[in-house]
């Protein structure tokens, strides 16, 4: 299992790289439910789908893996391009 600290790290990495973070604060569509590894999944989706193009990974410092199940729920959605 990966160390909560080193998965708040690669996640504020992501949010502060260009992920789209607004659904994961407060009253966003993806805030709940409001743990470390839900907001860490939607923050690496959204990193990923912007970054991939240009040659960025998915990595994270091995706190990420590529899913092949769309984990989108209720208002959540996830982007796929």
């Amino acid at each position: 299992m990966v160390p909560a600290d080193l998965i708040q790290q690669a996640l504020d990495y992501a949010c502060g790289s260009g992920a789209g973070c607004d659904a994961i604060q407060p009253n966003g569509a993806c805030y709940q439910p409001a743990t470390l590894l839900s907001h860490a999944s939607y923050a690496f989706n959204s990193y990923w789908q912007k970054r991939k193009q240009g040659g960025g990974t998915c990595d994270f410092g091995g706190t990420s893996m590529l899913a092949t199940v769309d984990p989108s729920y209720d208002q959540c959605r996830f982007t796929y391009n």
